[in-house]
């Protein structure tokens, strides 16, 4: 598989965090494309394959921003205002574009982490 995917977990419940709004943007410079909005699953993950594929699937640097308040919100999770973690952005390169490139977030209230997944 070639593209891009990514699976968001809640470490706070240990479940998949369904319905977490994701921002895609390509970086080019100082300018920010927005791309597309992509909301997560029963499973964490985005459906109908990758959120960037084909055509569309080129190298360079881009960025995905994780709703992250709104889904602890939405879970009735009381946050403080302002909320420690409210919006993530992740921006990272991708240079092959015969490879996958999968970036999980592992989320929290109070922390988050990520990684190149497989």
């Amino acid at each position: 598989m070639t593209g891009l995917t990514t699976h968001v977990l809640d470490t706070a419940t240990g479940r998949p965090a369904e319905g977490l709004a994701i921002d895609l943007y390509r970086i080019d410079g100082d300018t920010r494309q927005k791309l597309k909005t992509v909301t997560t699953n029963a499973d964490g993950r985005v459906d109908g394959g990758p959120i960037l594929a084909g055509e569309a699937f080129v190298a360079g640097t881009y960025e995905l921003v994780f709703h992250a308040g709104d889904f602890l919100r939405g879970q009735g999770i009381l946050l403080p205002e302002p909320a420690f973690l409210d919006v993530i952005p992740i921006r990272f390169g991708m240079s092959d574009v015969t490879a996958h490139y999968h970036v999980p977030l592992l989320l929290s209230p109070y922390g988050y982490s990520t990684y190149r997944g497989s």
